[in-house]
């Protein structure tokens, strides 16, 4: 059995090596919310930390997938961003600015999308999982993956051809 300060420092190592990765998942998950995507990042570590010892390490990025995404669909259910709140800055980009170029155009039309559904396609078009991988990061069956997927993909493919149109 291996010390405490030996998970510690393997820990600290697999963080060092993922947290930027887990951070853009986050924020594509949250529609472009930096401070959001890192505290949800920061859950999602917390809950693989006190899981580590119990962890084997081929499963740890599915595992710390998982509790990414399912911190980011818990902190949208929660009371407090339920909430009404004051912002300096508007929050979302207007559709007359999208740009698929540019990276803000594709989190502004993944915003347009229901949580579940834009985590099935995050995970699947952005981040490359297969059916099997998505469905267990996302704690579902393979057919809702496949149908989350190919719902999600469809309202992208309106939206933008919606934007499309109202500039020709």
């Amino acid at each position: 059995m291996r010390s405490t300060s030996e998970q510690d420092l393997e820990f600290s190592e697999y963080v060092r090596r993922r947290r930027t990765e887990l951070v853009r998942l986050a924020t594509l998950l949250l529609s472009g919310d930096p401070n959001r995507a890192e505290d949800a990042v920061q859950v999602a570590l917390t809950r693989l930390y006190l899981a580590w010892p119990r962890i084997r390490p081929d499963t740890r990025d599915a595992y710390i997938r998982r509790c990414v995404v399912n911190a980011t669909i818990d902190e949208r259910r929660s009371v407090f961003r339920r909430r009404e709140q004051a912002h300096a800055e508007v929050p979302d980009v207007a559709f007359a600015e999208l740009d698929l170029a540019d990276h803000t155009g594709l989190v502004a039309l993944l915003a347009t999308l229901p949580s579940r559904m834009r985590a099935a396609v995050v995970l699947r078009y952005v981040e490359g999982l297969d059916v099997a991988d998505t469905a267990k990061a996302l704690g579902c069956r393979e057919g809702t993956v496949r149908s989350q997927s190919a719902r999600g993909l469809e309202r992208l493919r309106a939206n933008f051809a919606r934007h499309e149109n109202a500039y020709v």
